[in-house]
């Protein structure tokens, strides 16, 4: 997962909850991921919820759960 990754999920009220992985800045190159929880109802600013520094191995174990159990699908950046 070195490149930026986007799960999300539609909500019944028009908006959506995202995950988004990105490479962690300053971090070594590949081995560790930001994985940033939030939701967004347009025309609303984007709500970030949480911010998780992750080993690789760990980011992909998160991403499995979160499209195999959670619901979420792979998309373009909303943002």
């Amino acid at each position: 997962m070195p490149k930026p990754l986007w799960l999300v999920r539609p909500r019944s009220d028009g908006g959506c909850d995202y995950v988004n992985f990105v490479p962690a800045a300053g971090a070594a190159e590949t081995t560790t991921v930001e994985m940033r929880e939030g939701s967004h109802l347009p025309p609303q600013m984007p709500l970030l919820k949480r911010r998780h520094r992750l080993p690789l191995a760990e980011a992909e174990r998160c991403r499995q759960l979160l499209q195999q159990n959670d619901g979420f699908h792979c998309s373009e950046p909303l943002f």
